[in-house]
C-alpha cells in the first residue's frame, strides 16, 4: 500500500518589515519540497499573509511566489479568515506539517507557533517560547547571560524613556560611560538587521534611537567591537547537532540591510577559515545557545570573534533564518553535506518527531 504524502502547510509573507524577504525564502523552500524525491513525500499547499496581517489561499500564494513581489491590496480579492480549528478553503484543514517561512514579527516571535500549537499540528522550528525569547534580544540576553555565555555589553531600554528629558539624558550618559562609540543601536524585535544603527557620536546616537523607538517600543544598545561575523547552523529537535561554521565578510563599515540582501556587498567563507579549536568552540556555544533558550528545530546563531586577542562573543539566535540564495543556513548545512532538498525533508521530519 503507497504511503500517502504528507500535506504541507507553507506559510509566508507576514505584517513585518522583513516581508519581501520572507517570499524570496519561501520561493527558495517550496522549489526545495517539490523536486527530486520530495516530490513524492511531500504535497504543499502555501498560504500567503499580507503586509496587514490577511491570509490568502493557494492561487494568491503561487502568484506572489511567481512573481517574486509583496502583493498590493488593490489587486487581491476577499482574503481568508485568519485560521484556526474551523474549515478554511485552501486545505488548511488537511495540513499534516505546517511549515512557516516568516521572517520577524508576527510569525518569528511565537505567535504564530501558538497558533499552530492551538491547532494541534506539528510545525518547522522552535516553538512558542524559544521563538518568543529568540525574537527580543532583551530578553534573549539576560536567558544567555543566565546561562553565563558570553557577550558584549549592552544597555537596554524602553522607547517610552526617550519621552522624557531627563530620562534620556541619564541614559545617554549612561550608554556613553558604560559603552562608549562607536555604538550599535537596535530595535529589540526585528531581524535582518531592519532598523540597526552605527552611532559613532552623541548625535548619530539620539537620531538611532529615535529610529528604533519609531519599530520597537524595546530596544538594545550594543557596544561595538573591533571583530569578524561568525555563523553555525542548528538542526534537530531530540538531538540538536551544529554544522560547519562559516564566516560573513562585507564591502562595507557594517553588515546592514543593504549589505546583508544586495548582491556583491558581502560574501561568504565556508568553512570558515579559523583554527579547529575555534570551531569546536563556536559549535558548542552555538548548542549551549540553543539550549539556553529552548530553542530547537533550525536555527542560526550568529558570533562576533575578534581575533587579535582570541575573543569569542554570542550575538544571537535566529529561529527562521533566510533560506534565500544568499542565505547562511542551507549553505551552511550543504558545507556540512545536507542539500537544500534533504535540509528541508529533515526540517519536516524533525517537526514531525
Amino acid at each position: 500500500m503507497t504511503t500517502p504524502p504528507v500535506h504541507i502547510g507553507l506559510v509566508f509573507g507576514g505584517a513585518s518589515g522583513e516581508h519581501a524577504v520572507s517570499i524570496r525564502s519561501a520561493a527558495t523552500v517550496i522549489a526545495a519540497l517539490e523536486q527530486g524525491q520530495n516530490k513524492e513525500r511531500f504535497s504543499v499547499t502555501a498560504f500567503y499573509i499580507d503586509r496587514n496581517g490577511r491570509w490568502w489561499p493557494e492561487d494568491i500564494a503561487r502568484t506572489v511566489l511567481a512573481k517574486g513581489l509583496p502583493a498590493e491590496a488593490d489587486q487581491l480579492p476577499t482574503p481568508l479568515p485568519a485560521p484556526g480549528l474551523n474549515k478554511l478553503p485552501g486545505g488548511a484543514d488537511a495540513v499534516d506539517v505546517w511549515y512557516p517561512v516568516l521572517h520577524g514579527p508576527n510569525g518569528e516571535d511565537g505567535t504564530v507557533q501558538g497558533l499552530f500549537t492551538l491547532m494541534g499540528k506539528p510545525f518547522v522550528g522552535a516553538g512558542v517560547l524559544g521563538s518568543a525569547v529568540a525574537m527580543d534580544k532583551l530578553a534573549m540576553k539576560a536567558a544567555f547571560a543566565a546561562a553565563g555565555l558570553k557577550q558584549v555589553p549592552y544597555v537596554g531600554l524602553n522607547a517610552s524613556d526617550l519621552h522624557q528629558s531627563d530620562r534620556r539624558e541619564a541614559l545617554v550618559q549612561r550608554i556613553e560611560q558604560e559603552l562608549g562609540y562607536p555604538c550599535f543601536v537596535k530595535p529589540a524585535n526585528l531581524g535582518s538587521s531592519v532598523g540597526i544603527s552605527k552611532a559613532r557620536d552623541r548625535d548619530q546616537l539620539l537620531k538611532g534611537l529615535e529610529q528604533a523607538a519609531k519599530l520597537d517600543p524595546r530596544i538594545v544598545v550594543e557596544q561595538g567591537v573591533n571583530a569578524r561575523e561568525l555563523e553555525c547552523a542548528v538542526l534537530g529537535k531530540r538531538q540538536l547537532k551544529a554544522s560547519v561554521v562559516g564566516e560573513i565578510r562585507f564591502e562595507a563599515d557594517w553588515y546592514d540591510y543593504t549589505t546583508k540582501y544586495s548582491d556583491g556587498l558581502s560574501h561568504t567563507l565556508i568553512p570558515a577559515p579559523i583554527e579547529p579549536t575555534l570551531q569546536e568552540q563556536v559549535q558548542t556555544m552555538a548548542l549551549d545557545a540553543c539550549r539556553a533558550l529552548c530553542v530547537e528545530g533550525m536555527a542560526r546563531v550568529d558570533f562576533f570573534y575578534d581575533d587579535s586577542n582570541d575573543c569569542l562573543w554570542l550575538n544571537e539566535i535566529n529561529t527562521l533564518p533566510g533560506f534565500t540564495s544568499l542565505s547562511m543556513y542551507p549553505m551552511l548545512w550543504e558545507a556540512s553535506g545536507i542539500k537544500l532538498e534533504q535540509l528541508v525533508a529533515q526540517l519536516v521530519d524533525s517537526a514531525r518527531q
